[in-house]
């Protein structure tokens, strides 16, 4: 019997990234070596690892690729770890409240990325909300645009996809526990995709997005989903980023450090209607 393997198109190549390899690792170059990025091209270290989790934008490359690039640099000078589980918000409203895939590939201009099954069947075992559901990735791009940068560092790579559409805290807590439950003996990195404020002023999107990173450092989950809803912030991925510090913290995470953070404007010269972007790293 002849097994099919599932093969995820990019859904946003050309139009968030470039959708020639070249071209795109060219693109890739320009967001590390950019004034608002880390400033230079970085090389994968050996070790020995210490980050477990990581807060990445995920709007397009000539708006938030240089504030990303903050979190593949420290990435690469911290080794490279065996799997990555990428949780992203549900932004087009298709498909199950928090879906995984569990086998399959997703194909980018640089290649194509595997689904780690064991690692996926685990989480999709541990965790009652989640489920198996292809259709909810297929026009996603929060976790899609984290690809390119891995495959860019390392090459091949492993990974489990989770889109979260309903968020809450007791949703996000349990894929969060669930993950880790499922990665306690793996080498394994869990990047949340999100952006922060979405189209207000520069200036309240400063002051919001500044005191929900403060909880993020802080590594307080709970208090990132009380400074969203205190606040009304119009942040696109609070259920990722509190799964992955709920997952980091059971995995021994024992601090947090802001790489960068920038909006759209810094970018554009436009500050009336600003995008929020930060890369944060959760250290054991």
């Amino acid at each position: 019997m002849v097994s099919i393997v599932k093969v995820r198109s990019p859904a946003v190549a050309g139009m968030f990234y470039e959708s020639h390899p070249e071209s795109l690792k060219r693109r890739i170059d320009w967001c590390f070596t950019h004034n608002l990025g880390p400033g230079s091209i970085p090389e994968v270290s050996d070790g020995p690892r210490s980050i477990v989790g990581l807060v990445c934008p995920h709007a397009g490359y000539m708006y938030s690729g240089p504030v990303a690039a903050w979190s593949y640099h420290a990435l690469a000078r911290d080794g490279k770890p065996e799997c990555f589980v990428i949780l992203g918000p549900n932004h087009t409203g298709v498909g199950a409240a928090v879906s995984i895939m569990t086998s399959g590939r997703w194909r980018t201009p640089l290649g194509d990325v595997e689904v780690d099954s064991d690692l996926a069947e685990s989480i999709l075992k541990y965790a009652e909300v989640v489920e198996e559901d292809f259709y909810a990735h297929l026009s996603e791009h929060s976790i899609e645009v984290q690809l390119p940068f891995l495959q860019y560092l390392y090459g091949e790579v492993k990974f489990v996809p989770i889109c979260m559409m309903l968020q809450n805290y007791d949703v996000a807590s349990k894929v969060g526990q669930a993950i880790a439950r499922a990665a306690a003996d793996r080498d394994v990195v869990v990047i949340a995709s999100t952006d922060f404020t979405h189209y207000e002023p520069q200036q309240i999107a400063l002051e919001n997005d500044e005191a929900v990173i403060r909880r993020i450092l802080e590594l307080d989950p709970e208090g990132v989903f009380e400074e969203v809803y205190r606040r009304n912030v119009s942040m696109c991925g609070p259920g990722p980023v509190v799964s992955m510090l709920v997952a980091c913290r059971q995995l021994g995470a024992s601090r947090a450090l802001k790489l960068k953070y920038a909006t759209s404007g810094d970018i554009t010269g436009d500050y009336i209607a600003v995008v929020g972007y930060a890369s944060i790293a959760v250290y054991r």
